[in-house]
Order: structure tokens, then sequence, then C-alpha cells
């Protein structure tokens, strides 16, 4: 079975995005980038939240990753803009796991605070990488929206780049 990981880059203070999605505060060098390029890299297909697409779409970007199979989830956009982003508006906790039911590569969250925590609650998410930035934004989009019950992690590893960038992996336990 293939595994869901949100790796995602967050805020110490929790937001992965400016209320309008924007994510120009986040460094965008250091050790950091690489490692983040090969572990994109290492995914067979990503997941995000219609929010999250749409801050590539507004700048004329409507396949961001074609290297991967590409999931947007919203129940608002009618057609994909391009040929290679799949669409769901249904039950995305049901195809989630028929995702990672297929045979591939590891399956990559990229993004939605709002799907993160639908996944969550599925118990859909089996790993969490943070990307923790030294920069407090104050507000914008969360890294959870909500959350029933509280969701315990086991830390599996810590690395410290130059700059302040904390990268925090952990594993969801059952």
């Amino acid at each position: 079975m293939r595994k869901l990981t949100y790796h995602v880059a967050t805020t110490a203070d929790g937001f992965i995005a400016r209320a309008d999605g924007s994510w120009d505060f986040f460094p965008t060098e250091g050790g950091h980038i690489p490692e983040f390029v090969a572990a994109m890299n290492s995914y067979g297909a990503v997941l995000m939240g219609r929010k999250t697409y749409e801050v590539g779409l507004k700048v004329g970007v409507a396949d961001p990753y074609p290297h991967l199979d590409s999931y947007v989830f919203s129940r608002t956009l009618k057609e994909s803009p391009s040929p290679r982003v799949k669409l769901v508006s249904g039950d995305a906790a049901a195809v989630v796991r028929t995702l990672k039911a297929r045979e591939g590569r590891d399956l990559w969250l990229c993004g939605g605070g709002e799907l993160a925590s639908v996944l969550f609650a599925e118990g859909l998410i089996d790993e969490v990488l943070l990307k923790l930035n030294p920069v407090l934004l104050g507000s914008g989009t969360p890294l959870l929206t909500h959350l029933k019950d509280p969701t315990r992690l086991e830390l599996l590893s810590t690395k410290v780049y130059r700059g302040g960038v904390v990268l925090l992996h952990y594993s969801v336990p059952r």
C-alpha cells in the first residue's frame, strides 16, 4: 500500500500561506531546497486542495508538477485547466483510499489545510513532513482547519538547516 505524506512548509505560528494563498515569505534558498526537490521527485502523485492549486493557476501554471500524477480536490471547479490534472469533486477519502491501494510510488499531499483535516479525520495520512520556517505570519491559511480529535504523531527525525529552517519528520501511528 502506498503511503500518503503531508509534506508542507509552515511558519512557526502554523500557517502554510497568506490568506490569498501566496507563500512569498518562505525562504527559497538554503540546504533545505535541494532536499525538498529530491523528496518531491520521489513521490508518484501529488494531491492538493483547490486553493493550493489556484495559486499557480493565477499565474498561468495549470500543471505545476508535470512529473507527477496530479489530483485537485474541489467542489467548485467544473473542469480541469490541464488534461493532466484530474479534478476530484466527490468523496475525497474514498478517492484517496483507492489511490493508496494502487501500485506505485507514495503520495504527496502538498497543501490544503482543509483537505489535510479531512484526510487526518479519516486516518489516511501516514506521515507528516513539516518544514518549519523561522517566520511568524500572524494570519493566513492554517496548517489544518479542524480536527475532531487530537492526532498523535511519532517523531522519526529532525534536521536543522543553516538559516533556521527545521525539518520535522513524523509518522502517524494507527
